[in-house]
């Protein structure tokens, strides 16, 4: 069978509202060129992130309806805690209202001025978060993930070489290593077993702990069970297992993958470490047993959790992204290879070299996107890395523009009409114009800063 199709049948659907490229344009302005600006009821396709936008199932809206609200000690939870410790064998699990909390409790308590914090990439808000305590974020991704065209398996690796280095030169200000599954930042690229495995050792060896951020640990032991050697005919499940039994403790937003609207956990095997983060968020998100989520919240990531890990449901959504990916480059679109289990990543650099870095590609071609065909991508390039703690500014590593798809959101038509909205600017892509920056706030500017087009109109 060629066409792998949607393991799963529409049972209730949501209108979409059809506008004009003359309205969008000046929804865009209005706007101030800020695709999150936009009221998503003038957005057509919604590919801006893949964070809480997932389609629920029929057993999850079961699972609602079962969710106890007591402030203590709820059932509720008890199911949740069961879920995650079924995947992740932690001694704690502490919910949070989503990852970014997570993050903030953590980093609240191991991070702080003059310390350093290794990734193979950190995501925007887990940086935000470390460098709000004073802590330095580190990026040590392996050198084929810095290529977008590079056909490696998993480009979503740490540079062990450079991390060992850094560990030797940096031990005493390093709390922790952490490591991002998939590597979002990256281009939503997969850490093999073997590179998760041996950045633990690596952290252990040097006496620190390992953190995993696990958003979208699904998709990453999908890619490990499809292309690390001795994987393959391993379930899913076991290959999950293996990723958090090497690690001390995780964060996840469970608006990934858990296809829950809302939710997230911080899990710790350290007991000391887990009280002080039990009273951090007693102070900050709620009581142990919710921790600011509804008990129906609870329920329904505990569902989300079984099924998650379908291998059906796997096959399709890698599926999807390469689909689209594979009909991108025959129209000369470049992308990162190969595309990622969330979303495919466009190299808007080398696709518009006539816009240099300041002057921000990626934000160009999702501006085009919107005008074009009323589809919200995300930049991820300069505008959300290349500010510096010093307020400087240099290009980052790479200017790309993430499609994120919403888990069982979307069907083949959909991903057809995002390749015949790529076609479409590539007639007109020399005549995109970049952007400058008029105002932004002081951190994780991309959320609201205002833009003006750069040259004629």
């Amino acid at each position: 069978m060629k066409t792998i199709i949607e393991p799963f049948r529409i049972k209730s659907v949501e209108p979409l509202r059809l506008t004009t490229e003359e309205e969008r344009k000046g929804l865009l302005r209005d706007a101030h060129y800020n695709l999150f600006g936009l009221s998503s009821d003038d957005v057509l396709i919604d590919l801006l992130t893949d964070s809480g936008t997932s389609a629920m199932s029929a057993k999850q809206w079961a699972a609602i309806m079962l969710g106890d609200e007591s402030y203590a000690g709820s059932p509720s939870f008890r199911r949740f805690e069961q879920a995650v410790r079924h995947l992740m064998p932690f001694r704690h699990i502490i919910p949070t209202h989503q990852g970014r909390a997570a993050e903030a409790i953590l980093f609240h308590l191991i991070g702080g001025p003059g310390r350093k914090i290794p990734s193979n990439t950190h995501f925007d808000t887990t940086r935000g978060n470390i460098e709000a305590t004073g802590a330095e974020a580190i990026d040590l991704p392996a050198p084929e993930g810095l290529d977008p065209a590079a056909p490696h398996p998993f480009k979503g690796n740490i540079d062990l070489t450079r991390l060992e280095a850094f560990l030797r030169e940096n031990g005493d200000a390093v709390p922790c290593v952490m490591i991002t599954v998939t590597n979002n930042a990256g281009g939503g690229q997969p850490a093999s077993l073997a590179n998760i495995r041996e950045a633990a050792e690596l952290a252990h060896r040097f006496g620190k702990r390992f953190i995993v951020d696990g958003c979208r640990f699904a998709e990453n032991a999908w890619f490990i069970k499809q292309r690390e050697p001795g994987q393959q005919g391993r379930p899913v499940v076991d290959i999950v297992r293996d990723m958090f039994a090497l690690a001390d403790g995780m964060t996840m937003s469970a608006k990934k993958d858990a296809f829950a609207n809302i939710g997230g956990w911080l899990a710790l095997n350290n007991d000391d470490l887990a009280e002080r983060a039990r009273t951090r968020l007693i102070q900050t998100e709620g009581f142990p047993t919710y921790g600011g989520l509804a008990g129906r919240d609870l329920d329904a990531i505990a569902q989300g959790l079984v099924e998650i890990v379908d291998e059906d449901y796997l096959a399709y959504r890698a599926r999807t992204n390469a689909y689209i990916g594979e009909r991108l480059a025959t129209l000369g679109v470049p992308i990162v290879q190969p595309t990622g289990g969330h979303a495919v990543f466009v190299d808007a650099r080398t696709w518009l070299s006539h816009i240099p870095p300041l002057e921000y590609p990626g934000q160009a071609l999702a501006c085009a996107l919107y005008e074009v065909g009323g589809i919200r991508a995300c930049e991820i390039g300069t505008v959300m890395f290349g500010r510096q703690p010093d307020g400087s500014e240099k290009p980052a590593k790479m200017d790309l523009v993430r499609l994120a798809m919403p888990r069982r959101v979307y069907t083949q038509s959909h991903a057809d009409y995002v390749v015949e909205t790529f076609a479409e600017i590539s007639g007109v892509r020399t005549s995109l114009r970049g952007y400058r920056i008029e105002w932004e706030p002081s951190a994780l500017r991309h959320f609201a800063a205002r833009y003006k087009p750069l040259g004629p109109g």
